[in-house]
């Protein structure tokens, strides 16, 4: 019997199964060749029972499982004789050669490269040669595989002289060499991961910021491989696989492909029946184009014959061989794609390297192939993303790999273990360690350093320090320490060094990475040879040839020499060096060609601006230190300028790392102070190298910050790195590679970090044991405050254990435990601990969301009114209120009982949610039951809960039995049910409760049994009760008679159920509003409730509406119970006093008839204290309308009657004028467009004039004799407004004919009413010859203005003013003729209307014929003057005014015309002038003028332009005028310059009462100076120095000269610039001007320290009545000082505080002061951030303000709430006249309420609520109904 597999044939296992598949398909169809075949190797008894197998591939499986289990020797025969009698696939043939022992290349034998030593499958094929009948066949067959075999030996012994094998290996590193990096160790295995191709194609868009995260999907982990897994299934068979390995510098990814080809050498790949390897940087070198066959020959091995047979076998074997391509990242050309698109290349076609790798890579070259391909992480052609077969990482070492090469590297030593532990114990050079080439450097430093037996090692801090040393030591190694010391050898060295330096750079610039003899000077050459800086390599770039090659031994060696260079060259000045140091070539886009081959090079850069490489820099570039530090300080400037830029998340850690090799701490506090934003880190891999960089720069800033780690990998060595990372506050995980030993590996990180305040681990894998061991860990953090672990694995987590452990961290707030799929049972258990835990605050879970919240040391646990007011604070302790949600988590009525056991455990609970379960009615009643004994502060959710009536009564009648309960909201429809409470002792402070609205005996409720009840709200909508259910819930109702809110709104209740309800409401004693809308009742009803109102003695109002929705909503007036004290105790009346009140009546969109009308008024006119109807929406006919009209004299206390939206026909209107005359109470009738009618009613006869406003009526001349026909029957009209109608001119000549003789008292407006110039000049003609008209107004310009004031009495008064008509000459000729019989004009004021100069004088001759006296002022828009002149009957009573008087190139006559003017005004008392521009002759002519008027007291000139010498001739003529009393040069660009010579005209002004002099220039010298002046000026009143730039010098020297001005009224010093220094002076100074009425310091932005003092100089201010205070920066500690002080100004007519943020303290305060003033005229409050919350109190203040105007509170944040506040507040107000609330949140609830009640208040002329949001449709409605509504901007 034969032996099994022995260990020596573990290759013959291995080539069998390989054969196997395709050796089972080539047999299946020969299957009874097999079987007789068989029967020579097998024995008959083997065979028994495969005649049963009908199936051919079974059979044939079976078969060659006997025939391996045979044995080896019987596989070996059967496999020659196989090969000998078929005609086998080549590929097949080959491997069943080699498992048959005849090509088996293993370790059995050592390769011989003569050919006369053939191996065994060339016997086999001579003698299968031999037996076949097809020789020539069979000869090109085996000439191929000849050929083949023997280039197979000759690639495998040039792969063992290149790179060696294990036991050379083995050999070579126990002697003492100098070998490049690579070579001068054993081979220690590197940790590669294998990651997915997948994502790397979904980020082809996006810049390739690493590839290591577009590799790293959030879902999935990297699979730890071997290299001998990087073979094992990829791809498809008989498809190209392409194998893709990153990693970044120095972790070892050359030698891992010079490992794998080594290990092919010696058969450990036996699938490969060739390899190939490449490196681009040699690539780069090729110039020309070359076939598949050349790059493979040529460049690689040449066969030694037979060149196309070995290609032609390598073409029909592609699926066996391995093509390697090292260093994509090094590829200087860009990738040729054009290959991509198009079909396979002919073999024979020429090709770019490019092209040939792209081909290689797609299949279209040597289809079936594996490519192996390295590179670092920032080259990814769009190309490999669809090819890559397999994706996979090299990490380099970990700790284990670590320890394994450092044994290797001191195995000679005997101070191995010393190197060892001193790696271990320092973090930083482990973590260097990690990367091989690193460790390498690390290893070689170490070693030198032990070597000089120095006790204590000192190894260096960087990457560049590190290199630094090997190069010293390298040096040190070949030249002896008989050489001297370092600075004497780098002086032997300088040249060498330097020449090496310039070589690298030159390298890199020309993207050249290769160098041939004649690069490299003879020196540098032997000096970086001798010290394995440089290797030395052939290099083939065609077929003849090979040339010595020099390369660096890493390509970061390259780039720190480069770096070098430009650190020590003389020829490298501080710009280059900026401009070299950039990182753009470290984050190109994938698809980007690069400019450079640098990695590394910023980081050296930065590494040499050390301070600790200023020495070796000095020595080498024989430079000075201020030089060497000039260069350093360029490259530091230049990082501090990238951390100001954008950067992401691999870009910040690439600025870390040249942080960190600067070693630099104020860089890096710098550094990290710019990018102390949240460090977000997302799907890349860091290193522990990069996490130490980043750690330094996060310790370096001075602020906590934010750690973000999204679908990073980050390994356990980085959590330790991460562990020294003091700064963090809150740190964030989110992979689902976290598991339970990340968990248990950042516990221990925990420790350092001390700062750490939130901890999240989101989306991973950790388990109820990982939550365990991090919350162990985490208790001994006592600064924790939140823990995040949603989405993970904890299912059935150890409660009572972490619990108690919680209950330690002191300042923790929060625990996030969402998404983990906690089971119920642990929710409950949960619930019971958290109820348990002192410093549990809420539980809230939510289906998967589930949350502890935690009281902490911060914050400060909810207590009980009662312990919020305690004296004695000192010893109450704060009372642990718990809010429990246990939503939608399946709870039935089964887990009832343990839930209420829960809730009984805890002794204050605030709000209690069982939402979305399935308690249903069992359950809820179980827990319903145990209410009383529950302590519940706020509210009880089981809304969801499958209620049914039953169960809601049942609810009900806890509300008896819990007197805590404040308020019940069912809905079975919405599923809504809440119960909320109020805490115990809260009662105790309640206000006396409201009585019922019902006159009952309530003996039986006296003063001896009385106890407190509290109101309670009932809400039972949405639920579909029939009046069949009432009956039921009343009777559970009755018995709860502390129902304050019964709604029933939204039920199927009908006429019977409103039946019903009113035979129950006596029950209901404290019942102060009820609601039944949406409920199906019909016009019955309505007639029902309105004959309910007698009976409903406390009724507030009935509003009913039959519309869509219905409503029907009562509410009663609060009635007061009166305390009394009776045995020493006190309690509550039964018999309360009230005060009758007014009732309103509103029923709307409800269809009623005549007859309806008529019975409807019936039964109001029964109603008594029936003070408002609103009957909008009606749709009310003109005979509904005449029979409501006729019981106006019996409704005795009316004071409104409202008819909206109902469209009024002209006959109609008329009938609404005429109840004027029906009812004597009414005091205005207002109809607007024919749809909205509103009569006010007075509460005695003839009290007050009635005013009649028709507006947008479209009353024509048809309506006007009617019309006037019932006004003149009514002598006492206050008003007549008719504006918006349809006169035109025939209108407006009727309705004066009716009113010429009408002895009537009023104003009549008829604006926009399409009057012309001839309707114009009729109604003059009127005026003048009418005796009653004393004032006429009219513009026909877009406003469209006609306003006529009648009078019946004798006023001595007739004015006539005229503005923009557009007045043709023939117009303004009639004028003056029909003014000429207007003898007792009184004054004439006419503006734009054409009048030239030649009209005016034709109108002043005109005007001369005037007896009395007569003011004239004429003005005339963008022409030569205005005038305005008054012509006494008596000369010495002349006063003249001229104002706006432009000189600019004035003409003779207008000259001549001004001259005759002040002949005749010789007494001009006041002469304004603005907008005008002067020169020097017309400042001289305005200096003669002042010559003739030496009793001019007003001169202003303002906003004009004067030349500086126009300003000496101002000054000049001034002098004259010494009878002036104000001077007004305001906005005359005045500078300080021209103050002196202001002065010199002051001072002859003795009686200068007022001095403006606002937005000019003046600054601090020109206060000064003007201050001088007026130290002497005692009878100044007023002083306007606004906007002139003063600053504290200026401001302090006026406050020393206001202390003395006893009589200054007025002063105006908004828009200057002093610190608060300076308005602390004048403060003080203000404070002794008792005088002082208004003070105006807006846009000072003084802030709080000066409102403070000003805060304490008001009391002062007694005759204060003008406050502005606008944008101020005044903040909430100023505005509460200042709206204190505010009380004591009684006398306060305006105040204006606007754009200052007060704060809702403040806000407050003002409120509760504004009853103090009783003359407040104006309030601003623009701008205040004034909410709802303030509303209340404002609205209360606002009406205590009896002579309030105007209110403005534009731009804050009201709504629809604090708009009601303000609504209800309006009617209160009797003189305000505007309301501004502009830009607010006011919404359509709002609005409608503002209409509602302006409906009431006559005095108001508008409301502003434009930028509201208010929906355009309701805001046109409402703007229809009351056009003072205005949502426009203008």
């Amino acid at each position: 019997m034969q032996l099994p597999f022995q260990s020596d044939d573990l290759d013959l296992e291995g080539a069998i199964a390989s054969a196997r598949p395709q050796l089972v398909e080539f047999l299946s169809h020969r299957p009874g060749w097999l079987l007789t075949t068989s029967q020579r190797f097998l024995p008959g008894v083997a065979l028994n029972g495969l005649d049963s197998i009908t199936d051919h591939k079974e059979k044939v499986s079976v078969l060659l499982e006997l025939l391996e289990k045979a044995g080896p020797a019987t596989w070996k025969q059967f496999a020659q004789y196989l090969c000998m009698e078929c005609d086998l696939p080549l590929d097949l043939e080959i491997l069943l050669m080699s498992s048959a022992g005849e090509g088996n290349l293993s370790q059995k034998q050592e390769v011989c490269t003569d050919v006369s030593a053939q191996s065994s499958v060339l016997k086999g094929s001579a003698r299968r040669r031999h037996s076949s009948s097809i020789v020539s066949d069979k000869a090109v067959k085996q000439q191929r595989l000849d050929s083949a075999e023997k280039y197979r030996y000759l690639l495998i012994n040039s792969i063992r002289q290149r790179y060696g094998s294990r036991r050379a290996a083995a050999a070579a590193a126990a002697q003492e060499q100098t070998q490049p990096l690579a070579f001068n160790q054993a081979f220690v295995n590197l940790v590669i991961r294998q990651s997915k191709a997948s994502p790397l194609k979904e980020r082809t868009d996006k810049a390739q910021e690493d590839v290591a995260g577009a590799s790293e999907p959030d879902g999935c982990a990297d699979t730890a491989m071997k290299v001998s897994d990087l073979f094992c299934s990829v791809g498809r068979s008989g498809m190209t696989k392409v194998i893709f390995l990153f990693g970044k510098p120095g972790t070892g990814k050359t030698m891992l492909t010079h490992r794998i080809c080594q290990q092919w050498a010696e058969g450990v790949l036996p699938q490969f029946f060739f390899t190939f390897q490449f490196e681009f940087r040699q690539l780069n070198l090729l110039k020309r184009k070359l076939t598949l066959k050349e790059l493979l020959f040529d460049l690689f091995l040449q066969p030694e014959d037979s060149s196309d047979a070995v290609f032609q076998y390598l073409l029909e074997n592609a699926q066996h061989t391995l093509i390697i391509f090292d260093g994509l990242d090094e590829f200087a050309a860009d990738m040729d794609m054009s290959s991509c698109s198009k079909g396979s290349p002919a073999l024979t076609s020429h090709m770019s390297i490019s092209k040939l790798f792209v081909g290689l890579c797609h299949g279209k070259l040597l289809p079936g192939c594996t490519v192996l391909v390295t590179s670092r992480p920032k080259r990814l052609p769009d190309f490999l993303l669809n090819t890559v077969d397999l994706l996979a990482e090299i990490w380099g070492f970990d700790h284990e790999k670590v320890e394994e090469y450092v044994s290797h590297y001191f195995h000679q030593h005997s101070f191995k273990e010393q190197a060892i532990a001193h790696l271990k114990n320092n973090t930083k050079l482990l973590s260097m360690c990690l990367i091989p080439a690193l460790c390498y450097v690390v290893c070689t430093c170490l070693e030198y350093l032990l070597l000089k037996h120095q006790v204590s090692v000192e190894l260096p801090q960087t990457m560049t320090q590190f290199y630094i040393k090997m190069l010293l030591i390298f040096i040190n190694k070949q030249q002896g320490e008989h050489a001297g010391g370092e600075e004497t050898q780098l002086n032997c060295n300088r040249k060498a060094i330097l020449g090496l330096c310039d070589l690298a750079l030159k390298g890199l610039e020309d993207k050249k990475l290769v160098f041939y003899l004649g690069d490299t000077p003879e020196h540098v050459k032997e000096f970086a040879s001798l010290h394995g800086l440089l290797t030395v390599f052939e290099v083939k770039t065609s077929g003849t040839c090979p040339e010595a090659g020099y390369a660096f031994v890493h390509l970061s060696l390259q780039e720190f020499f480069a770096a070098l260079c430009l650190m020590v060259s003389e020829k490298v000045d501080k710009n280059y060096l900026k401009k070299k140091f950039s990182l753009k070539s470290k984050w190109t886009l994938k698809n980007e060609a690069k400019t450079e081959f640098v990695e590394s090079f910023h980081i050296f850069l930065s590494g040499l601006s050390s301070k600790e490489c200023r020495t070796f820099l000095m020595l080498l570039a024989e430079q000075d230190e201020a030089w060497v530090q000039d260069k350093q300080e360029a490259i530091l400037q230049s990082l501090k300028k990238l951390a100001a830029t954008h950067l992401t998340g691999p870009k910040v850690i690439e600025l870390c790392h040249c942080t960190f090799e600067t070693q630099d701490l104020k860089v890096a506090q710098h550094i990290a102070s710019l990018l102390n934003f949240k460090y977000e880190f997302k799907n890349f891999r860091l290193t522990p190298l990069d996490m130490s960089a980043l750690v330094f720069v996060i310790n370096s800033g001075q602020d906590l910050t934010h750690l973000d780690f999204t679908g990073c990998l980050v390994d356990v060595d980085c959590l330790e790195v991460l562990a020294g990372c003091k700064n963090v506050e809150h740190l964030s995980f989110r992979s689902r590679r976290c598991g339970d030993d990340f968990a248990a590996a950042l516990s221990k990180s925990l420790r350092g970090m001390r700062s750490l305040k939130k901890l999240e681990l989101t989306g991973g894998s950790i388990t109820a044991e990982g939550m365990t061991s991090l919350v162990q860990a985490s208790s001994q953090y006592l600064q924790l405050e939140e823990i995040n672990l949603q989405d993970n694995q904890i299912q059935d987590p150890e409660v009572k254990r972490v619990m108690d452990l919680f209950s330690r961290m002191e300042k923790l707030k929060k625990i996030d435990l969402s998404n983990n799929n906690l089971s119920l049972n642990a929710v409950l258990i949960l619930a019971k601990e958290v109820i348990a835990c002192q410093n549990a605050t809420e539980l809230r879970v939510r289906k998967d969301t589930v949350i502890i919240y935690f009281s902490g040391l911060s914050g400060k646990a909810p207590r009980s009114l009662d312990l919020r007011w305690k004296e004695n604070k000192e010893h109450v302790t704060p009372t642990r209120f718990v809010k429990l949600c246990l939503q939608n988590r399946s709870l039935s009525s089964q887990h009832a009982k343990e839930v209420v056991a829960i809730l009984q455990r805890c002794p204050h609970l605030s709000e209690v949610d069982l939402s979305g379960n399935k308690l249903g009615d069992e359950g809820c009643s179980c827990l319903l039951e145990s209410l009383p004994w529950i302590s519940i502060s706020k509210q009880l959710d089981l809304s969801q809960n499958h209620l049914s009536v039953n169960g809601i009564c049942s609810l009900l009648k806890c509300v008896n039995t819990c007197q805590k309960m404040m308020e019940v909201q069912i809905s079975l429809c919405c599923e809504t049910a809440v119960l909320r409470f109020t805490e115990d002792r809260e009662f105790s402070s309640l206000p006396p409760r409201e009585e019922s609205m019902f006159s009952t005996d309530d003996q039986q409720y006296g003063e001896e049994n009385q106890t407190p009840t509290y109101p309670q709200k009932i809400r039972l909508t949405d639920s579909c009760f029939q009046a069949s259910d009432l009956k039921k819930l009343c009777s559970v109702l009755k018995e709860c008679s502390s129902i304050s809110e019964l709604d029933l709104s939204s039920n199927c209740l009908g006429d019977e159920g409103l039946l019903q309800l009113f035979q129950f409401l006596p029950n209901l004693k404290m019942l102060s509003s009820l609601k039944f809308n949406d409920n199906q009742i019909s016009l019955n009803s309505v007639f029902f409730l309105a004959q309910s109102l007698p009976t409903l003695e406390n009724i507030k109002m009935m509003n009913l509406s039959l519309g869509h929705p219905q409503v029907v909503h009562l509410t009663f007036w609060e009635r007061i119970r009166v305390r009394s004290t009776c045995r020493g105790r006190s309690s509550f009346l039964a018999h309360p006093k009230y005060e009758a009140k007014g009732r309103c009546f509103c029923l709307r969109d409800c269809r009623v008839g005549p007859e309806d009308v008529t019975r409807l008024c019936q039964i109001l006119a029964q109603c008594p204290q029936l003070t408002e109807i609103d009957l909008s929406g009606n749709s009310l006919s003109d005979q509904s309308i005449e029979r409501l009209l006729s019981f106006l004299p019996y409704l005795c206390h009316l004071t409104l009657l409202s008819i909206r939206n109902n469209t009024f026909s002209p006959c109609c209107t008329v009938l609404l004028i005429n109840s004027i005359n029906l009812c004597e109470r009414i005091r205005m009738v207002e109809v607007r467009s024919n749809e909205n009618a509103f009569l006010h009613l007075g509460a005695s006869m003839r009290s007050q004039k009635t005013s009649c406003r028709l507006t947008g009526c479209a009353i024509g001349q048809g309506q006007i004799d009617e019309l006037c026909r019932v006004l003149e029957r009514h002598g006492w009209l206050a008003e007549v407004d008719l504006s918006r109608n349809q006169l035109g001119d025939e209108g407006l000549k009727c309705l004066l004919d009716h009113l010429h003789q009408a002895p009537v008292t009023c104003s009549l407006n008829l604006s926009h009413n399409r009057i012309s110039q001839d309707g114009v000049l009729h109604l003059i003609s009127v005026f003048a010859t009418s005796g009653n008209t004393a004032e006429v107004e009219i513009s026909l310009c877009s406003k469209a203005t006609l306003i006529i004031k009648l009078t019946s009495r004798d006023d001595p008064r007739k004015i006539l003013r005229l503005t923009e008509c557009n007045f043709q000459p023939e117009h303004l000729e009639k004028l003056c003729l029909l003014l000429e019989k207007c003898a007792g004009l009184t004054e004439y004021i006419s503006s734009n209307n054409n009048m030239t100069v030649q009209a005016a004088e034709r109108l002043l001759r005109s005007l001369r014929k005037n007896l009395g006296p007569l003011k004239i002022r004429i003005c005339k828009d963008k022409t030569l003057f205005q005038l305005g002149v008054s012509f006494p009957h008596c000369l010495e009573k002349v006063e003249s005014v001229v104002s706006r008087l432009n000189l600019d190139k004035p003409e003779i006559k207008h000259t001549c015309f001004y001259q005759r003017v002040l002949e005749k005004c010789a007494q001009l008392q006041e002469l304004r002038w603005s907008h005008v521009e002067l020169h020097n002759d017309e400042a001289e002519t305005l200096v003669r003028i002042f010559l003739l008027l030496p009793e001019l007291k007003k001169f202003g000139l303002t906003s004009s332009s004067i030349m500086p010498s126009g300003i000496d001739y101002l000054i000049t003529g001034l002098q004259n005028c010494q009878a002036i009393e104000e001077l007004n040069l305001g906005s005359m660009k005045l500078s300080s310059a021209a103050i002196p010579k202001l002065v010199l005209g002051l001072r002859e002004m003795p009686s200068l009462k007022r001095l403006i002099l606002n937005h000019n220039s003046i600054g601090n010298d020109g206060c000064s100076t003007l201050a001088e002046a007026l130290k002497n000026m005692h009878y100044m009143e007023e002083i306007d120095l606004s906007h002139n730039k003063i600053g504290d010098p200026g401001l302090i020297n006026l406050a020393a000269v206001l202390l003395k001005m006893q009589n200054l009224k007025r002063i105006d010093l908004s828009g200057n610039s002093p610190s608060p220094a300076g308005w602390e002076k004048l403060m003080e100074a203000l404070a002794y001007c008792k005088c002082i009425e208004e003070l105006l310091l807006s846009r000072n932005g003084f802030g709080d320290r000066t409102a403070v003092k000003l805060a304490l100089c008001l009391p002062h201010m007694t005759s204060l009545k003008i406050l502005c205070l606008q944008n101020n920066n005044i903040g909430p500690a100023g505005g509460m000082k200042l709206a204190r002080a505010l009380v004591v100004c009684g006398l306060l007519e305006e105040i204006s505080l606007s754009e200052n943020d007060l704060g809702e303290g403040s806000i407050h305060a003002l409120s509760e002061g504004l009853p103090c003033f009783e003359r407040l005229r104006k309030i601003d409050l623009k701008l205040c951030g004034i909410t709802d919350d303030a509303s209340k109190a404002l609205s209360h203040g606002f009406r205590q303000c009896p002579s309030m105007e105007e209110i403005i509170l534009s731009w804050n944040a009201l709504g629809d709430g604090g708009a009601q506040e303000l609504a209800s507040a309006l009617p209160g107000m009797e003189k305000l006249k505007m309301l501004d609330l502009e830009k607010n949140h006011i919404g359509a609830c709002g609005a409608t309420r503002l209409a509602e009640e302006l409906a009431k208040c006559l005095e108001i002329q508008f409301i502003r609520l434009w930028d509201n949001p208010v929906p355009k449709g309701l805001a046109e409605n409402l703007t229809s109904q009351d056009p003072r509504l205005c949502f426009s901007f203008y």
